[in-house]
């Protein structure tokens, strides 16, 4: 059984819980946690001289899995040999060897790393005609069944609750077959196939029936982004619109999770709904906030039988009245709001965000994107450089995939009319145009840009990101371009972070010897850009721990285009007038290659700039529900403490 070292509760504490759920601290923990498992049911089956059939799935979840099966294959000898593997699903159609492939995807992540048979590795075949598929399926599913069943089944799940493509609406006794994907299932592809229409709308899946005859089936999932779909599948009703509620019903099925995937479990994220607590500061605002926002009152109208009525009850028995508990959370709420984000000079700090001294400050906000800065704490940014201090901002990628192709050639022909209007001869620039040209002419979907076309969209990006920086009003020396090895494969998929990139950053914050660090604290996908840029700061902060300037150094976290901060873990919140979102906008508005048609949209069909108004005025909103002044808008963070 697996077993975890954070995950302690016991059956009373899960009651809420209707399928075995264990956390983990992170995902590489409970990647290694499952690949012994696998390894020991493999091995236990060699014994026997039995075969081990697994059920393999695909995406970002089983990733840290397959990579550990394969160091246990080379390391420590794990035998493949009598492994024999059925894939979930497969795009339709799809050729084997194009790059989204899910043969090419276990080929490069497993298959072609162990030592199972070739035989033995099964995969759907995306190149049937459609009168084929059918009897292929029937084929697939009798293979199976002539082994007598998927001894461990793997999976992951989507944002709707899939399961392989097992899309909403699927039902429990679903046969493999070919499906329709559901949008919400193709948006979250698109970044992969470059947009979306280039993504397929048809896939084959293994059915539901099969997953269920699984002997034993374990569900993967990493980040907050889908801890929402995971509190549906694990606590609320079996229902065929969230069909990974489905293994509510099998016998032998867990879900194992990293602890931003479970925050949103009862357990977790209202734990003294299921047992007595020690109520720390932390727990008390976050129940009082979260009680305040579900009965829709102000902090300061709550009331004893609020409390009581809402499970609460040890919290006015140890703390006493409703009343002070109400004006002690009111307080800490007020004091994140603040117009300095600097610390305001010549005040009393005690309960401001930042501190007074230095007066002026040296800052440095780290942008994954080219344009994360101005999305996601435009506001802020704008006010710490109005407001005196020596602001640098530090783009940390190219952002190069996310320009559109006719982008790089509309700014390639741009300079060979440069060069025709002013007399310049130049045949270099000439050979560059046109070998972009035939490139992008004979493009296929999903193909590698060639180094010429990448870095022309990266110029694009810079060319941006330079322009936002003079309108905030930063001068060159102040504006960095890192281009952080680990982005530059000219995919969607990056390489881990590696030392290169953290001792740039290191470099970096030696250089400028910051007073504060602005970092994007995007947490929802564990493996996206802005995880990785945010896990080279904190390498690069560990570090630099030891000097002696690092100890006037705070490290805030905002957050970007996609989500915010919640408001129990809000520490500054920078208001924002209507002059000044409107600044903002147009702020924004200089990385006019991400707007009107961004190749990675995803499932948010507004604009980056309608994203992080609606956001700001969210949280400004929140604030004024919770009884505090009303603001056009709010930007939040959180301070990091190392």
């Amino acid at each position: 059984m697996l077993k975890s070292k954070i995950d302690k509760a016991t059956g009373f504490e899960k009651r809420f819980e209707n399928i075995n759920t264990v956390v983990f601290e992170n995902s590489s923990e409970a990647s290694k946690a499952v690949a012994q498992e696998i390894a020991a049911l493999i091995q236990s089956k060699q014994k026997e001289n039995k075969p081990c059939v697994l059920g393999l799935a695909t995406g970002s979840s089983p990733k840290g899995l397959y990579a550990e099966l394969v160091r246990l294959h080379k390391e420590e000898g794990l035998s493949f040999k009598n492994v024999i593997s059925f894939n979930l699903d497969e795009y339709y159609p799809m050729e084997p060897n194009s790059i989204n492939s899910y043969v090419r995807f276990m080929k490069e992540l497993l298959f072609d790393h162990v030592d199972i048979l070739p035989e033995n590795a099964h995969v759907p075949d995306g190149l049937l005609t459609k009168e084929q598929i059918a009897d292929y399926c029937h084929e697939y599913e009798a293979k199976i069944e002539a082994l007598g069943g998927i001894d461990l089944q793997i999976l992951g799940i989507g944002g709707n609750g899939h399961i392989g493509f097992n899309e909403s609406g699927s039902l429990q006794n679903s046969k493999t077959r070919l499906v329709a994907l559901d949008h919400i299932t193709r948006v979250a592809a698109s970044k992969d196939f470059y947009g979306l229409n280039n993504t397929p709308r048809t896939a084959i899946t293994l059915g539901v029936k099969k997953i269920m005859e699984a002997k034993r089936v374990i569900l993967l999932a990493w980040g907050e982004g889908k801890a929402n779909i995971v509190k549906k599948s694990v606590e609320d009703e079996v229902t065929n619109r969230v069909p990974a509620s489905f293994l509510q019903e099998h016998n032998d099925a867990v879900f194992i999770l990293d602890k931003e995937a479970s925050s949103k479990l009862t357990r977790i994220n209202k734990p003294w709904l299921v047992e007595k607590i020690v109520w720390t500061d932390k727990l008390i605002r976050k129940a009082v906030l979260g009680l305040a926002l579900d009965l829709k009152k102000p902090i300061l109208m709550l009331t004893d039988a609020d409390y009581i009525e809402n499970g609460m009850s040890d919290l006015l028995a140890e703390f006493g009245l409703a009343y002070d508990i109400n004006i002690k959370i009111f307080n800490k709420l007020q004091n994140t709001i603040t117009g300095w984000p600097g610390g305001k000079p010549n005040a009393e700090d005690t309960n401001r965000p930042e501190r007074a001294e230095p007066a002026k400050k040296r800052v440095l906000i780290f942008s994954p994107h080219p344009d994360d800065d101005i999305i996601s704490m435009g506001g802020t940014f704008m006010r710490l450089q109005e407001q005196g201090h020596e602001v640098h901002v530090a783009y940390q990628t190219s952002g190069n995939i996310a320009v559109a192709d006719d982008e790089a050639l509309r700014f390639a022909r741009f300079v060979i009319d440069y060069n025709e209007k002013f007399g310049i001869k130049s045949p270099e620039a000439d050979d560059i145009y046109k070998k972009a040209e035939a490139f992008l002419e004979n493009k296929k979907n999903s193909e590698i840009d060639i180094p010429e076309v990448r870095y022309i969209k990266g110029l694009i990006r810079k060319g941006e990101a330079r322009s936002t920086s003079y309108f905030v009003g930063l001068p060159d020396e102040q504006i960095h371009f890192m281009e952080l090895p680990f982005y530059e494969t000219g995919t969607i998929e990056k390489k881990p972070i590696g030392p290169e990139d953290i001792q740039l950053t290191v470099d970096l914050i030696e250089k400028i010897k910051p007073h504060q660090i602005y970092a994007a604290g995007d947490l929802a996908d564990p493996h996206g850009t802005h995880k990785v840029c945010l896990d080279a700061i904190f390498e690069a902060v560990k570090v630099l721990k030891p000097k002696e300037f690092m100890n006037d150094c705070w490290l805030w976290l905002y957050r970007g285009a996609w989500q915010e901060w919640g408001i129990d873990e809000v520490e500054m919140a920078v208001p924002m007038s209507p002059d000044q979102v409107l600044a903002k906008r147009h702020g924004i508005f200089k990385h006019q290659s991400q707007k009107d048609g961004v190749v990675f949209q995803g499932t948010d069909a507004r604009e980056f700039w309608q994203r992080a108004e609606d956001r700001n005025r969210e949280t400004a909103e929140l604030y004024h529900q919770l009884g505090l002044a009303t603001y056009a808008a709010m930007e939040a963070f959180v301070r990091w403490h190392y």
